[in-house]
């Protein structure tokens, strides 16, 4: 069997890494390398393109440091079980590569993931050693996102944490029954005990000494987790509530969302077809709204169903679902209702109750604040302007809901 070139085990290990979403880069801790001293930096703008809050792109090279895998989760193209072209890098090669497509100005980090290879434990060493040898060998400052595996030993995992920016540990499916069917040789309890073991650490860190100093720097920019969306039957408000406890228990900085892709020889028990993009990004807007506009997971997907509203965004389903609530008076309503009117972002908010201290607002001046009154029109109210019926016709979510489309028969 003739060896594999290092850039054909990159082509194969990079598009292997694709299936995991979780690669953003923001929330970590400002590093750079002008006094000369080091290599790399978290600022800036620069192979994966992730993207902070202020709107940076950043450029992550993300790979699996092997597909090789001992275990045989059902929906996993990399499972031992799977007839995948394997490749594996060495400790060495991820660290010349890191380096080197830095010095080029090809990425700003690493996103690090792999396979299960002769135990977890050696496999979490090696990861460690990787980012060890680029953060202490080379001074590398640039980004480092480490995908945990929860079954290694808890002192590889706190060591993990001092090197990288991020860590982060896979749920894989919403429920336990989920995991324990499709993917029999993981535990639930165990993902969940190195989860609360990254938060616990990550605490202690921050804690000071009664001479006022920290112990040190563990994952700055915290831990994520992702979960595999249609392949349990599990439905949207199911997945909602676990994100909710995920953040709640373990202080999570995101949760990411990854539509099931079939994939080749798996079980009948799987579906064949992939569930609609538009689900994940309906998940994506809810899981904001929990995040940063105060909805509880109960109250977004609250249908018989308990799936979201694939027409409408899932604020805008609340809303039309809550008409008694609406309209509401721009100049005298709390900050949590006026999270609540849809086409109002968090920034438009905080701009409408600094600018109604000063004056009443009126309808122009929504559109320089950056309301969407698209949306807004129907739930709101003004000095001039009142939706009068408009809040109560039975065509107000055809207004908002794409046309019908005409299916193909063939």
């Amino acid at each position: 069997m003739t060896k594999k070139s290092l850039m054909d085990r990159l082509a194969i290990l990079s598009d292997a890494a694709k299936y995991d979403a979780s690669c953003a880069s923001s929330g970590t801790s400002k590093r750079d390398s002008r006094d000369g001293k080091g290599l790399g930096s978290t600022e800036g703008s620069g192979i994966c393109h992730a993207y902070a809050p202020d709107g940076r792109c950043i450029s992550l090279l993300k790979i699996l440091m092997t597909n090789f895998c001992i275990y045989d989760c059902s929906y996993c193209v990399n499972r031992v079980s799977s007839n995948v072209e394997r490749a594996r890098f060495s400790v060495e090669e991820v660290v010349w590569l890191t380096t080197e497509f830095y010095r080029r100005n090809y990425i700003e980090g690493l996103f690090l993931s792999s396979g299960i290879i002769r135990s977890p434990d050696q496999t979490m060493s090696d990861m460690v050693r990787i980012a060890k040898v680029l953060r202490q060998d080379h001074q590398f400052r640039g980004y480092i996102h480490l995908k945990t595996i929860p079954d290694a030993a808890p002192e590889l995992i706190e060591e993990a944490g001092l090197y990288a920016d991020r860590l982060s540990i896979n749920v894989e499916l919403p429920t336990d029954g989920g995991v324990k069917r499709f993917a029999p040789e993981k535990r639930p309890s165990q993902i969940r005990g190195a989860m609360g073991q990254v938060r616990a650490t990550s605490e202690g860190y921050r804690e000071k000494s009664w001479k006022g100093r920290k112990k040190g720097r563990f994952a700055p920019a915290g831990q994520s987790t992702q979960m595999i969306v249609g392949a349990d039957g599990a439905n949207d408000a199911t997945i909602l509530d676990t994100s909710s406890t995920l953040y709640g228990d373990y202080r999570l900085r995101r949760v990411y969302y990854s539509a099931f892709s079939p994939i080749p020889d798996s079980t009948a028990a799987l579906p064949l077809i992939r569930p609609p993009l538009q689900r994940e990004h309906r998940l994506y807007q809810a899981d904001w709204l929990m995040r940063f506009y105060g909805f509880d997971a109960k109250e977004l997907a609250a249908n018989e169903t308990g799936m979201l509203d694939l027409a409408v965004d899932p604020k805008l389903d609340w809303a039309l679902r809550h008409r008694g609530d609406f309209p509401v008076e721009v100049n005298r309503a709390g900050r949590d209702m006026l999270l609540r009117v849809p086409g109002f972002g968090t920034k438009t908010v905080d701009r409408v109750l600094r600018l109604r201290r000063d004056r009443t607002i009126r309808y122009d001046d929504l559109i320089r604040l950056g309301a969407s009154l698209k949306k807004a029109a129907p739930f709101i109210s003004l000095p001039d302007w009142t939706p009068r019926a408009l809040i109560d016709s039975a065509g107000l979510r055809a207004r908002f809901a794409p046309p019908a489309e005409q299916l193909s028969l063939f």
